[in-house]
Protein backbone atom coordinates (compact mmCIF):
# COMPACT_ATOMS: atom_id res chain seq x y z
CA UNK A 1 0.00 0.00 0.00
CA UNK A 2 2.84 2.40 0.79
CA UNK A 3 4.53 1.56 -2.52
CA UNK A 4 1.27 2.11 -4.40
CA UNK A 5 0.84 5.48 -2.65
CA UNK A 6 4.23 6.77 -3.78
CA UNK A 7 3.94 5.14 -7.23
CA UNK A 8 0.72 7.11 -7.72
CA UNK A 9 2.54 10.36 -6.92
CA UNK A 10 5.35 9.48 -9.33
CA UNK A 11 2.86 8.64 -12.08
CA UNK A 12 1.13 12.03 -11.71
CA UNK A 13 4.40 13.96 -11.74
CA UNK A 14 5.60 12.03 -14.84
CA UNK A 15 2.53 13.00 -16.88
CA UNK A 16 2.86 15.64 -19.58
CA UNK A 17 2.01 18.17 -18.34
CA UNK A 18 2.56 17.07 -14.73
CA UNK A 19 -0.47 16.68 -12.46
CA UNK A 20 0.13 18.21 -9.03
CA UNK A 21 -3.11 17.30 -7.21
CA UNK A 22 -1.45 14.61 -5.09
CA UNK A 23 1.65 16.71 -4.44
CA UNK A 24 -0.37 19.73 -3.32
CA UNK A 25 -2.23 17.62 -0.77
CA UNK A 26 1.10 16.43 0.60
CA UNK A 27 2.36 20.01 0.80
CA UNK A 28 -0.76 20.86 2.81
CA UNK A 29 -0.02 18.02 5.26
CA UNK A 30 3.60 19.15 5.56
CA UNK A 31 2.42 22.71 6.27
CA UNK A 32 0.14 21.51 9.08
CA UNK A 33 2.95 19.44 10.56
CA UNK A 34 5.34 22.39 10.58
CA UNK A 35 2.73 24.65 12.16
CA UNK A 36 2.12 22.04 14.88
CA UNK A 37 5.73 22.36 16.04
CA UNK A 38 5.43 26.12 16.69
CA UNK A 39 4.93 27.72 20.08
CA UNK A 40 2.54 30.67 20.55
CA UNK A 41 5.44 33.11 20.40
CA UNK A 42 6.74 31.90 17.02
CA UNK A 43 4.82 34.57 15.08
CA UNK A 44 7.54 35.23 12.48
CA UNK A 45 8.00 31.53 11.64
CA UNK A 46 4.24 31.04 11.42
CA UNK A 47 3.94 33.93 8.97
CA UNK A 48 6.78 32.54 6.85
CA UNK A 49 5.19 29.08 6.64
CA UNK A 50 1.77 30.53 5.75
CA UNK A 51 3.30 32.79 3.14
CA UNK A 52 5.52 30.28 1.35
CA UNK A 53 3.14 27.30 1.67
CA UNK A 54 0.02 29.23 0.60
CA UNK A 55 -1.97 26.39 -0.96
CA UNK A 56 -4.20 28.67 -3.04
CA UNK A 57 -1.15 30.34 -4.57
CA UNK A 58 0.49 26.95 -5.11
CA UNK A 59 -2.61 25.69 -6.94
CA UNK A 60 -2.55 28.74 -9.22
CA UNK A 61 1.14 28.17 -9.96
CA UNK A 62 0.36 24.53 -10.79
CA UNK A 63 -2.40 25.54 -13.21
CA UNK A 64 -0.08 28.05 -14.92
CA UNK A 65 2.86 25.63 -15.05
CA UNK A 66 4.96 27.79 -12.73
CA UNK A 67 5.13 25.48 -9.71
CA UNK A 68 8.71 24.69 -8.67
CA UNK A 69 8.62 21.90 -6.11
CA UNK A 70 12.41 21.81 -5.40
CA UNK A 71 12.23 25.47 -4.30
CA UNK A 72 9.39 24.67 -1.88
CA UNK A 73 11.31 21.61 -0.69
CA UNK A 74 14.34 23.76 0.14
CA UNK A 75 12.16 26.01 2.29
CA UNK A 76 10.53 23.01 4.01
CA UNK A 77 13.88 21.35 4.76
CA UNK A 78 15.28 24.61 6.09
CA UNK A 79 12.28 25.08 8.35
CA UNK A 80 12.60 21.47 9.57
CA UNK A 81 16.26 22.12 10.37
CA UNK A 82 15.22 25.14 12.44
CA UNK A 83 12.53 23.30 14.38
CA UNK A 84 14.04 19.82 14.86
CA UNK A 85 16.01 18.53 17.82
CA UNK A 86 19.81 18.35 17.41
CA UNK A 87 19.59 14.57 17.13
CA UNK A 88 17.82 14.99 13.75
CA UNK A 89 20.54 17.15 12.15
CA UNK A 90 22.05 14.17 10.34
CA UNK A 91 18.62 13.23 8.95
CA UNK A 92 18.19 16.77 7.63
CA UNK A 93 21.59 16.58 5.90
CA UNK A 94 20.58 13.34 4.19
CA UNK A 95 17.34 14.89 2.92
CA UNK A 96 19.21 17.84 1.40
CA UNK A 97 21.11 15.45 -0.84
CA UNK A 98 17.99 13.82 -2.35
CA UNK A 99 17.12 15.00 -5.87
CA UNK A 100 14.26 12.63 -6.74
CA UNK A 101 11.00 14.44 -5.87
CA UNK A 102 9.10 11.34 -4.77
CA UNK A 103 11.95 10.09 -2.56
CA UNK A 104 12.28 13.62 -1.20
CA UNK A 105 8.62 13.69 -0.14
CA UNK A 106 8.92 10.22 1.36
CA UNK A 107 11.95 11.15 3.50
CA UNK A 108 10.46 14.49 4.55
CA UNK A 109 7.42 12.71 5.97
CA UNK A 110 9.64 10.11 7.66
CA UNK A 111 11.68 12.79 9.44
CA UNK A 112 8.54 14.77 10.32
CA UNK A 113 7.21 11.64 12.06
CA UNK A 114 10.45 11.41 14.05
CA UNK A 115 10.17 15.09 14.96
CA UNK A 116 6.62 14.53 16.22
CA UNK A 117 7.87 11.64 18.34
CA UNK A 118 10.63 13.85 19.75
CA UNK A 119 8.07 16.49 20.64
CA UNK A 120 5.80 13.98 22.37
CA UNK A 121 8.72 12.52 24.33
CA UNK A 122 9.79 15.99 25.42
CA UNK A 123 6.25 16.80 26.56
CA UNK A 124 6.00 13.52 28.48
CA UNK A 125 9.38 14.03 30.16
CA UNK A 126 8.30 17.53 31.19
CA UNK A 127 5.11 16.40 32.88
CA UNK A 128 6.34 12.98 34.05
CA UNK A 129 6.98 14.04 37.69
CA UNK A 130 3.46 15.51 37.93
CA UNK A 131 1.88 12.42 36.34
CA UNK A 132 3.92 10.17 38.63
CA UNK A 133 2.87 12.09 41.73
CA UNK A 134 -0.81 11.86 40.76
CA UNK A 135 -0.43 8.16 39.92
CA UNK A 136 1.23 7.41 43.27
CA UNK A 137 -1.41 9.33 45.20
CA UNK A 138 -4.24 7.60 43.31
CA UNK A 139 -2.84 4.08 43.75
CA UNK A 140 -2.09 4.65 47.41
CA UNK A 141 -5.61 5.99 48.02
CA UNK A 142 -7.18 3.04 46.20
CA UNK A 143 -5.05 0.57 48.13
CA UNK A 144 -5.95 2.25 51.41
CA UNK A 145 -9.62 1.58 50.67
CA UNK A 146 -8.77 -2.08 50.11
CA UNK A 147 -6.60 -2.06 53.24
CA UNK A 148 -9.47 -0.71 55.33
CA UNK A 149 -11.77 -3.47 54.06
CA UNK A 150 -9.14 -6.00 55.16
CA UNK A 151 -9.32 -4.48 58.67
CA UNK A 152 -5.69 -3.42 58.44
CA UNK A 153 -4.44 -6.95 57.85
CA UNK A 154 -2.07 -7.86 54.99
CA UNK A 155 -1.47 -11.49 55.87
CA UNK A 156 0.15 -12.55 52.60
CA UNK A 157 2.46 -9.54 52.57
CA UNK A 158 3.45 -10.14 56.19
CA UNK A 159 4.22 -13.79 55.45
CA UNK A 160 6.23 -12.78 52.36
CA UNK A 161 8.37 -10.28 54.27
CA UNK A 162 8.77 -12.64 57.23
CA UNK A 163 10.08 -15.34 54.90
CA UNK A 164 12.53 -12.90 53.35
CA UNK A 165 13.84 -11.89 56.78
CA UNK A 166 14.18 -15.50 57.89
CA UNK A 167 16.06 -16.46 54.72
CA UNK A 168 18.51 -13.59 55.16
CA UNK A 169 19.00 -14.45 58.80
CA UNK A 170 19.83 -18.07 58.04
CA UNK A 171 22.18 -17.27 55.15
CA UNK A 172 25.84 -17.04 56.11
CA UNK A 173 26.63 -15.51 52.73
CA UNK A 174 24.39 -12.49 53.30
CA UNK A 175 26.52 -10.92 56.04
CA UNK A 176 26.19 -7.48 54.44
CA UNK A 177 22.54 -7.25 55.43
CA UNK A 178 23.29 -6.95 59.13
CA UNK A 179 23.16 -3.40 60.34
CA UNK A 180 26.43 -3.38 62.23
CA UNK A 181 25.98 -6.86 63.67
CA UNK A 182 28.70 -9.45 63.35
CA UNK A 183 28.48 -12.20 60.78
CA UNK A 184 26.41 -15.07 62.03
CA UNK A 185 24.33 -12.91 64.39
CA UNK A 186 20.96 -14.41 65.20
CA UNK A 187 19.00 -11.33 66.27
CA UNK A 188 16.35 -10.59 63.65
CA UNK A 189 16.17 -6.96 64.78
CA UNK A 190 19.73 -6.51 63.47
CA UNK A 191 18.59 -7.06 59.87
CA UNK A 192 18.54 -4.03 57.60
CA UNK A 193 14.92 -3.36 56.53
CA UNK A 194 15.96 -2.22 53.04
CA UNK A 195 17.83 -5.49 52.43
CA UNK A 196 14.87 -7.52 53.61
CA UNK A 197 12.56 -5.70 51.23
CA UNK A 198 14.99 -6.03 48.30
CA UNK A 199 15.38 -9.74 48.99
CA UNK A 200 11.58 -10.04 49.13
CA UNK A 201 11.25 -8.43 45.70
CA UNK A 202 13.75 -10.88 44.21
CA UNK A 203 11.77 -13.73 45.80
CA UNK A 204 8.83 -12.70 43.62
CA UNK A 205 10.87 -13.84 40.61
CA UNK A 206 10.90 -17.38 42.04
CA UNK A 207 7.25 -17.40 43.11
CA UNK A 208 5.07 -20.50 42.84
CA UNK A 209 2.14 -18.77 41.15
CA UNK A 210 0.11 -21.96 40.84
CA UNK A 211 0.03 -22.73 44.56
CA UNK A 212 0.60 -19.43 46.37
CA UNK A 213 -1.31 -16.17 46.48
CA UNK A 214 0.66 -13.10 45.48
CA UNK A 215 1.33 -10.38 48.11
CA UNK A 216 -1.38 -7.71 48.10
CA UNK A 217 0.74 -4.61 47.18
CA UNK A 218 2.19 -6.32 44.08
CA UNK A 219 -0.95 -8.16 43.02
CA UNK A 220 -1.72 -5.75 40.17
CA UNK A 221 1.76 -6.40 38.75
CA UNK A 222 1.66 -10.17 39.06
CA UNK A 223 1.56 -10.75 35.29
CA UNK A 224 4.65 -8.56 34.84
CA UNK A 225 6.56 -10.47 37.51
CA UNK A 226 5.51 -13.76 35.90
CA UNK A 227 6.81 -12.56 32.53
CA UNK A 228 10.16 -11.54 34.03
CA UNK A 229 10.34 -14.84 35.87
CA UNK A 230 9.93 -16.73 32.58
CA UNK A 231 12.60 -14.59 30.93
CA UNK A 232 15.06 -15.14 33.79
CA UNK A 233 14.41 -18.90 33.82
CA UNK A 234 15.29 -19.00 30.14
CA UNK A 235 18.37 -16.83 30.68
CA UNK A 236 19.52 -19.09 33.51
CA UNK A 237 19.40 -22.16 31.26
CA UNK A 238 21.04 -20.25 28.40
CA UNK A 239 23.90 -18.92 30.51
CA UNK A 240 24.46 -22.33 32.12
CA UNK A 241 24.60 -24.09 28.76
CA UNK A 242 27.02 -21.50 27.33
CA UNK A 243 29.23 -21.80 30.40
CA UNK A 244 29.42 -25.57 29.95
CA UNK A 245 30.18 -25.21 26.23
CA UNK A 246 33.01 -22.73 26.66
CA UNK A 247 34.51 -24.65 29.59
CA UNK A 248 34.58 -27.75 27.39
CA UNK A 249 35.93 -26.15 24.19
CA UNK A 250 38.41 -23.86 25.94
CA UNK A 251 40.04 -21.00 24.02
CA UNK A 252 39.21 -22.45 20.61
CA UNK A 253 35.79 -20.79 20.36
CA UNK A 254 36.20 -17.88 22.76
CA UNK A 255 35.91 -14.45 21.17
CA UNK A 256 33.81 -15.62 18.23
CA UNK A 257 30.79 -13.35 18.73
CA UNK A 258 29.05 -14.68 15.65
CA UNK A 259 29.19 -18.21 17.02
CA UNK A 260 27.93 -17.04 20.41
CA UNK A 261 24.93 -15.34 18.78
CA UNK A 262 24.19 -18.49 16.80
CA UNK A 263 24.31 -20.64 19.94
CA UNK A 264 21.94 -18.26 21.72
CA UNK A 265 19.49 -18.40 18.81
CA UNK A 266 19.53 -22.21 18.86
CA UNK A 267 18.96 -22.32 22.62
CA UNK A 268 16.22 -19.68 22.48
CA UNK A 269 14.30 -21.58 19.81
CA UNK A 270 14.40 -24.80 21.81
CA UNK A 271 13.27 -23.01 24.98
CA UNK A 272 10.51 -20.95 23.33
CA UNK A 273 7.65 -22.88 24.95
CA UNK A 274 9.40 -23.26 28.30
CA UNK A 275 6.51 -21.59 30.15
CA UNK A 276 3.91 -24.02 28.76
CA UNK A 277 2.59 -26.83 30.95
CA UNK A 278 3.15 -29.30 28.09
CA UNK A 279 6.84 -28.37 27.87
CA UNK A 280 9.35 -30.92 29.21
CA UNK A 281 12.70 -29.32 29.87
CA UNK A 282 14.59 -32.61 30.09
CA UNK A 283 13.42 -33.61 26.60
CA UNK A 284 14.29 -30.20 25.21
CA UNK A 285 17.77 -30.42 26.71
CA UNK A 286 18.36 -33.74 24.94
CA UNK A 287 17.54 -32.13 21.59
CA UNK A 288 19.61 -29.11 22.55
CA UNK A 289 22.67 -31.20 23.42
CA UNK A 290 22.53 -32.92 20.02
CA UNK A 291 22.19 -29.64 18.13
CA UNK A 292 24.87 -27.90 20.20
CA UNK A 293 27.40 -30.63 19.42
CA UNK A 294 26.67 -30.25 15.71
CA UNK A 295 27.13 -26.46 15.93
CA UNK A 296 30.35 -26.76 17.94
CA UNK A 297 31.90 -29.26 15.55
CA UNK A 298 30.91 -27.18 12.52
CA UNK A 299 32.52 -24.10 14.06
CA UNK A 300 35.68 -25.99 15.04
CA UNK A 301 35.95 -27.35 11.52
CA UNK A 302 35.47 -23.92 9.91
CA UNK A 303 38.27 -22.43 11.99
CA UNK A 304 40.74 -25.27 11.50
CA UNK A 305 40.46 -26.90 14.91
CA UNK A 306 40.12 -30.57 15.69
CA UNK A 307 36.57 -31.84 16.17
CA UNK A 308 35.34 -32.99 19.55
CA UNK A 309 36.33 -36.54 20.32
CA UNK A 310 33.57 -39.06 20.89
CA UNK A 311 34.35 -39.02 24.60
CA UNK A 312 34.24 -35.22 24.85
CA UNK A 313 31.03 -35.09 22.83
CA UNK A 314 29.39 -37.58 25.19
CA UNK A 315 30.55 -35.59 28.22
CA UNK A 316 29.30 -32.30 26.72
CA UNK A 317 25.89 -33.78 25.95
CA UNK A 318 25.63 -35.18 29.46
CA UNK A 319 26.56 -31.86 31.08
CA UNK A 320 24.05 -29.95 28.95
CA UNK A 321 21.26 -32.41 29.71
CA UNK A 322 22.04 -32.29 33.44
CA UNK A 323 21.31 -28.53 33.47
CA UNK A 324 17.59 -29.35 33.28
CA UNK A 325 17.72 -30.16 37.00
CA UNK A 326 17.47 -27.16 39.35
CA UNK A 327 19.89 -29.02 41.66
CA UNK A 328 22.59 -29.12 38.99
CA UNK A 329 25.66 -27.27 40.27
CA UNK A 330 26.03 -25.07 37.16
CA UNK A 331 22.31 -24.31 37.14
CA UNK A 332 22.41 -23.36 40.83
CA UNK A 333 25.53 -21.23 40.35
CA UNK A 334 24.05 -19.17 37.50
CA UNK A 335 20.72 -18.80 39.29
CA UNK A 336 22.43 -17.60 42.49
CA UNK A 337 24.55 -15.09 40.58
CA UNK A 338 21.50 -13.64 38.82
CA UNK A 339 19.67 -13.23 42.13
CA UNK A 340 22.71 -11.64 43.76
CA UNK A 341 23.07 -9.29 40.79
CA UNK A 342 19.43 -8.18 41.05
CA UNK A 343 19.70 -7.56 44.80
CA UNK A 344 22.90 -5.59 44.27
CA UNK A 345 21.19 -3.49 41.62
CA UNK A 346 18.29 -2.72 43.97
CA UNK A 347 20.65 -1.71 46.77
CA UNK A 348 22.95 0.40 44.59
CA UNK A 349 22.61 4.17 44.32
CA UNK A 350 24.12 3.90 40.83
CA UNK A 351 22.80 0.71 39.18
CA UNK A 352 24.79 1.31 35.98
CA UNK A 353 28.03 0.89 37.93
CA UNK A 354 27.17 -2.65 39.06
CA UNK A 355 29.35 -5.18 37.25
CA UNK A 356 27.87 -8.26 35.60
CA UNK A 357 28.92 -11.37 37.58
CA UNK A 358 31.19 -13.97 35.99
CA UNK A 359 29.42 -16.46 33.76
CA UNK A 360 26.66 -14.01 32.81
CA UNK A 361 28.65 -12.06 30.22
CA UNK A 362 27.22 -14.00 27.23
CA UNK A 363 23.66 -13.00 28.24
CA UNK A 364 24.58 -9.48 29.40
CA UNK A 365 22.26 -7.61 27.02
CA UNK A 366 19.27 -9.83 27.71
CA UNK A 367 19.84 -9.68 31.48
CA UNK A 368 20.13 -5.89 31.42
CA UNK A 369 16.80 -5.61 29.57
CA UNK A 370 15.03 -7.67 32.23
CA UNK A 371 16.85 -5.79 35.00
CA UNK A 372 15.66 -2.40 33.73
CA UNK A 373 12.04 -3.59 33.73
CA UNK A 374 12.45 -5.12 37.19
CA UNK A 375 14.08 -1.97 38.58
CA UNK A 376 11.36 0.35 37.25
CA UNK A 377 8.60 -1.89 38.60
CA UNK A 378 10.18 -2.23 42.05
CA UNK A 379 11.02 1.47 42.41
CA UNK A 380 7.46 2.46 41.60
CA UNK A 381 6.04 -0.17 43.93
CA UNK A 382 8.27 1.07 46.75
CA UNK A 383 7.15 4.61 46.08
CA UNK A 384 3.47 3.71 46.41
CA UNK A 385 3.54 1.12 49.18
CA UNK A 386 6.55 2.04 51.34
CA UNK A 387 4.31 3.18 54.27
CA UNK A 388 2.73 -0.29 54.42
CA UNK A 389 6.06 -2.11 54.08
CA UNK A 390 7.54 0.12 56.77
CA UNK A 391 4.77 -0.74 59.22
CA UNK A 392 5.01 -4.49 58.56
CA UNK A 393 8.81 -4.59 58.67
CA UNK A 394 8.78 -2.69 61.93
CA UNK A 395 6.74 -5.49 63.44
CA UNK A 396 8.64 -8.26 61.67
CA UNK A 397 12.03 -6.98 62.76
CA UNK A 398 10.78 -6.04 66.21
CA UNK A 399 12.33 -2.63 65.92
CA UNK A 400 10.04 0.13 67.14
CA UNK A 401 10.05 3.33 65.12
CA UNK A 402 12.29 1.94 62.38
CA UNK A 403 11.98 3.41 58.92
CA UNK A 404 13.10 2.12 55.59
CA UNK A 405 16.23 3.98 54.54
CA UNK A 406 16.20 5.45 51.06
CA UNK A 407 15.37 8.49 48.97
CA UNK A 408 12.76 11.09 49.78
CA UNK A 409 9.48 10.80 47.91
CA UNK A 410 10.43 13.69 45.60
CA UNK A 411 13.79 12.05 44.78
CA UNK A 412 12.12 8.69 44.18
CA UNK A 413 9.65 10.37 41.83
CA UNK A 414 12.53 11.85 39.89
CA UNK A 415 14.51 8.61 39.67
CA UNK A 416 11.42 6.59 38.72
Amino acid sequence: MKKAFWDSLRAQLNEDPPVYDHAIKLLGEIKESLLSFLLPGHTRLRNQINEVLDLELIKQEAVNGALHIPKLADFIIGMMGTLCAPIRDDDIKIIRGITDVVELFREIFAVLDLMKLDMVNFAISSIRPHLMKQSVDYERKSFQEFFDKQHGSLEITTEWLQEAASELLSSDAETSVYGGAAAGAKDISALCPASVLNHAYVKLLKWDHANRLFPEPVLMDQSRFEEMQRELNQLTITAAVLLVIYNMTGAALSGLSGFLDRLKRVIKVLLTDMHMLSFHLSEAMVSMSEQICVEVNNCLSQHGFSLLSTEKETVLKGQIQAISSPDNSVHKLIDARIQTFLKTILASSNPKSVAIPGGLGPVRNELEEVTVKFLHLVNYNKLVFSPYYDTILTKVLKKNGSQLPGLSEEEQLSST
